[in-house]
């Protein structure tokens, strides 16, 4: 008899074991399943985003060819501070996409991941914000400061503020999200074309101005003009 009350509480418990793991097993697929509800229901969104992000990276590449070929004085500090964080920015909107595009079983994976991006974006405008500082072939100004330094810092910071609310409040904190990847991506845009429109007017004008002679010299070259001697006929020559 105590052998098969032994047994019976063995199977007793083996039997509760399979119960628990049955329902801890139904508690990670339910998560699964509301964090993919809730993902899905922005792939399309992240799919024109991330694809923008993509093409337009290609469009800095068109932009830094023209600094090259352009008589603009422009060394490896203003491209730094200037050009690099676009591309680190377009690249950034294209990371946010991928994570939130990616089959995670709990939305804490995907905040962990969104908030690592958002604080290395952080430490990122930082430095960028210092290399401005000491570009010495161009000086910003404050339409700069505020599109290469207030603008990108506030996106990330919002991202990190949103990550961190990601699993308690995901809608809001989704939006939030979505809100910052497109300031990423308008900031990209804005920063390609000022510095497209900036070697087409500014520096263009600066050979020509250059080159044009000063109004002493032009003074000088009519009075020695005047001066000389001019034939009135071909008699004259002889």
């Amino acid at each position: 008899m105590a052998a098969w009350a032994t047994v019976m509480i063995a199977c007793s418990r083996f039997h509760a074991f399979a119960r628990t793991g049955v329902s801890g097993a139904r508690s990670v697929n339910s998560s699964a399943m509301v964090a993919h509800e809730t993902l899905s229901l922005w792939e399309s969104f992240y799919v024109i985003v991330g694809s923008s992000a993509a093409a337009l990276t290609g469009l800095q590449f068109v932009v830094i060819a023209l600094v090259a070929e352009s008589e603009a004085r422009t060394g490896t500090r203003e491209i730094a501070a200037f050009g690099t964080p676009t591309v680190v920015h377009f690249c950034a909107v294209l990371l946010i996409s991928a994570i939130l595009s990616a089959p995670w079983p709990r939305l804490s994976g995907a905040a962990t991941a969104l908030g690592i991006c958002g604080a290395l974006g952080i430490g990122y405008v930082l430095i960028v914000t210092r290399r401005a500082r000491r570009t010495t072939a161009y000086r910003p100004v404050l339409e700069d400061w505020i599109w290469h330094s207030v603008l990108p810092l506030r996106a990330y910071v919002v991202l990190v503020i949103a990550a961190a609310t990601l699993p308690r409040h995901e809608v809001l904190a989704l939006f939030a999200i979505a809100a910052s990847a497109l300031l990423l991506l308008f900031i990209g845009i804005h920063n390609a074309w000022d510095t497209v429109t900036y070697i087409a007017i500014a520096m263009k004008q600066s050979p020509s101005t250059e080159n044009s002679p000063s109004p002493a010299q032009g003074d000088a070259t009519r009075g020695s003009v005047s001066s000389t001697t001019i034939p009135a006929s071909p008699g004259d020559l002889k």
